[in-house]
């Protein structure tokens, strides 16, 4: 990701707005995330696009709550928030000085299944660029973040913040990441399955949160993300990357948060990049015409 923006911008968070994000995202799993988790029953999940894609009250209520404190500390923000988004909103990313991303529960199928693989992410962008990025996890309340002028951090009670750092990468044949057959066009999943031999490990945790949680911890070298939501993505992108990773589209290009096609790979390093990119790349070729 390039640091060229348009225009002149303001100063970063000040640590006293870092800190009122956490503790705002912190009270909201609180109060509408926690109580509700293993209390679902099957009348309280609803389906969007299918069967695997759910939502819960859990999801509705926590946006709101994060959504109005946001505008209670940044009145003028764009806010794009998973459970009430539209395109022109994601498109709109594009021209925001103070744009805001929220998934408020990052692996809802996970959650309303009883699985404690779920979290929150949030960022905030400047002109589609993250700039801020917070990954926070309601049953360590580990809070996992970083903005554009330093190291990506872990924060975890009565602990003091560590720094942490992605994995030293390595050849194909030792690396373990995280790519969802299920997110790839049909024609291609064949093609995707078939890596998992060249690989160490492929998996699959449906949850964003975790999986870029992984990468920047280093326990794993790499994530590539298809179907790009920036309430999944430009949290952990940012995170990644002030973790000492490499993170770019498929196809070379910058990722910005207002993007809807293509891939995103985020790696432990350049060379390390390159080689998932080679392995991947039958991902950018396109269909043949009839």
């Amino acid at each position: 990701m390039s640091d060229s923006l348009p225009m002149t911008i303001p100063a970063p968070l000040t640590p006293a707005q870092r800190t009122q994000i956490i503790n705002l995202v912190r009270r909201t799993a609180r109060a509408e995330i926690l109580p509700r988790f293993r209390t679902l029953g099957t009348g309280d999940i609803d389906q969007k696009s299918g069967p695997m894609d759910v939502v819960t009250a859990a999801d509705r209520e926590a946006e709101k709550m994060i959504v109005r404190g946001l505008l209670a500390m940044f009145p003028n923000a764009h806010i794009v928030g998973e459970e009430t988004v539209t395109d022109e909103k994601v498109a709109a990313l594009a021209e925001a000085e103070m744009g805001f991303t929220i998934d408020p529960v990052d692996g809802t199928w996970n959650f309303a299944h009883g699985l404690a693989t779920f979290g929150v992410i949030l960022s905030m962008t400047r002109f589609g660029v993250p700039v801020f990025g917070l990954i926070y996890d309601p049953i360590t309340d580990e809070v996992l973040i970083a903005d554009e002028t330093g190291p990506a951090q872990v924060i975890a009670p009565r602990r003091p913040a560590r720094t942490v750092s992605v994995s030293k990468g390595g050849p194909v044949e030792n690396l373990s990441g995280f790519a969802s057959v299920y997110n790839v066009p049909d024609a291609k999943r064949a093609d995707l399955i078939g890596l998992m031999t060249r690989f160490q490990r492929l998996y699959m945790l449906r949850c964003a949160a975790h999986e870029f949680r992984m990468v920047a911890l280093g326990h794993v070298d790499f994530v590539l993300c298809s179907n790009l939501t920036p309430w999944d993505h430009a949290a952990g992108a940012l995170i990644v990357q002030r973790a000492g990773g490499h993170v770019a589209c498929l196809d070379g290009s910058e990722y910005r948060a207002q993007m809807r096609d293509g891939y995103l790979l985020c790696a432990s390093d350049a060379a390390t990049w390159g080689r998932v990119r080679d392995a991947m790349s039958f991902l950018l070729d396109e269909p043949a015409q009839d």
